[in-house]
This record gives C-alpha cells, sequence and structure tokens, in this order.
C-alpha cells in the first residue's frame, strides 16, 4: 500500500541523465519503471511544464506561463487542480509540502487553499530544509524542485562539462533524499517520482524554448511498493500523466477534466 509520494523535479535535466552517471537516479528508475522519452509541454517553458505536471493538463489549458506565475496565484475555481489541491480536500489534516528553489511554483501553481508547507531557497539550502523537514514530518505528498540544472545550462549551455557536473551533485541530492526517507522508515510504502520539466539545447545550446527534441524529451520514473520491478514504460509519458499517477496511487479519482492518465503497465 502506498501511503504517501514524493515527487522529486530536476528543472532543465530532460533526459541528458542517461548520457550522466546519476547511480541515485537508475538505483530508483531502473528498479521501478522508467522512460527517457517522455514528453513535455509545449513550449517547453517552466511555467507551462511545471504547470502541466501539477494540473493535469497541457499549457493551453492550465494557461500557466513564467510571467503568470510570477504575478498571480493560481485560480481556485479552476475546473483543473493540481493533485496537491486533491490531497488537501481528501485529508483535511494532511501533511503537505513543496520545497521549490524556483519560487512561482509554490506561489503561482499550487493553489494557496491546499494550505502547503512551502518553502523558497536555493538549491544548496533547500536540501538541508527537505531533509529536516523529512526527519519531523509524516508527509502525504512531498514535491521538490531543484533549479541548478537549468540555470548551468543557460549559463554555461546544456550538455556542457558545467551542466553535466551539476547532475552528478543534484544525483548526490537524491540520493540524500532517499536516504533521509529510509531513516525516517517511509521508504517501503512510498511512491518516488522522479523527472525534469525540460530539456535544453535544441536550436540554441543555452536554451530550451523551441519544440526541439533535445528541449521536450525528458525522462521519467517512478519506484514504489506496487510498481512494476525494471520496466521500461513503452507507453507514451506525458509530463502532465505526473498528476495521475499521484491521484492513483494514493487511491483518488482522477478528475474526468484532466487529460493526465496512468500509463500502462507502471503498476502491478
Amino acid at each position: 500500500m502506498i501511503k504517501r509520494v514524493f515527487v522529486i523535479g530536476l528543472d532543465g535535466a530532460g533526459n541528458a541523465i542517461k548520457d550522466v552517471e546519476t547511480p541515485n537516479i537508475d538505483l530508483i528508475i531502473k528498479e521501478g519503471a522508467y522512460t527517457y522519452e517522455g514528453d513535455t509541454a509545449r513550449p517547453p517553458i517552466s511555467g507551462e511544464c511545471w504547470g502541466s505536471l501539477f494540473h493535469g493538463v497541457p499549457a493551453h489549458k492550465h494557461l500557466l506561463n513564467n510571467d503568470v506565475v510570477k504575478k498571480n496565484p493560481y485560480p481556485e475555481d479552476s475546473v483543473y487542480p493540481s493533485f496537491m489541491k486533491l490531497v488537501r480536500q481528501e485529508w483535511e489534516d494532511c501533511s503537505l509540502a513543496a520545497f521549490s528553489c524556483w519560487g512561482p511554483i509554490n506561489r503561482g501553481i499550487i493553489e494557496e487553499s491546499t494550505n502547503c508547507y512551502c518553502i523558497s531557497k536555493p538549491d544548496k539550502d533547500l536540501i538541508h530544509e527537505i531533509i529536516d523537514y523529512i526527519g519531523k514530518n509524516d508527509p502525504r505528498v512531498l514535491f521538490v524542485q531543484f533549479d541548478d540544472i537549468d540555470d548551468k545550462g543557460h549559463t554555461y549551455g546544456y550538455r556542457s562539462k558545467e551542466y553535466n557536473d551539476e547532475i552528478r551533485l543534484k544525483d548526490n541530492y537524491v540520493g540524500m533524499l532517499i536516504d533521509a526517507i529510509k531513516k525516517a522508515d517511509m521508504f517501503e510504502d512510498s511512491l518516488i517520482i522522479v523527472t525534469a520539466d525540460h530539456g535544453g539545447g535544441g536550436t540554441d545550446i543555452k536554451s530550451h524554448s523551441s519544440d526541439h527534441p533535445l528541449n521536450t524529451k525528458i525522462f521519467w520514473g517512478c519506484y514504489g511498493p506496487t510498481v512494476n520491478r525494471g520496466f521500461n514504460i513503452e507507453e507514451e509519458v506525458n509530463i502532465m500523466d505526473t498528476a495521475a499517477v499521484v491521484a492513483y496511487a494514493l487511491g483518488l479519482d482522477i478528475p474526468d477534466e484532466w487529460d493526465a492518465k496512468v500509463p500502462g503497465g507502471i503498476f502491478r
């Protein structure tokens, strides 16, 4: 039985982890269900992509972009609730948390009504906040977004040495999170999802705004007590499907308004 879900997002990582040494991420996704050919939102920009991950629909439906999420909270009357809102409506007193280096996720994508414990700090500080939180709380859902991979892509180029080195560092962070989950005795009954919002370096080595596959293809993987082991997902996986997987894993009905689905073969 899955009691909680951890969603770990690596901003800008695309599917580059298949070409970089990431033993901690590999241990999670390759022991569970995974793909390196997932698809993300259009355009492949953070506001649109994280919006789809949370709200289970394409960007032209949730209407989020970088400018919108920086200025406005997500509308409470939207017919596309986030998975965080679904969980809060089902469990009024449960612990929900979001640790996002990119603050607009906490302010403009996750609804205020979720009363989510939201922290926004640089990656190097965020990792310690998350570990401390896991040690003191039992979250129903905990979301993590690390930002520095994308920053290195914009600064030095996607697939550059600096970019790849940052992926290795974030793999170490994932290992630290897994250790914290195990120490808190939550590993055996949790679903852990690891993915990226978009890649980069398609038509411009320091950008990701076009529909080039280097920008739009992402890795997606999950591990948990009912997940098929070592399952290479052949069915198409979209970033918005993350919302459906979270809902399904926790026994919640997937909203009819969502386009998100649970890819076949993930769960036993």
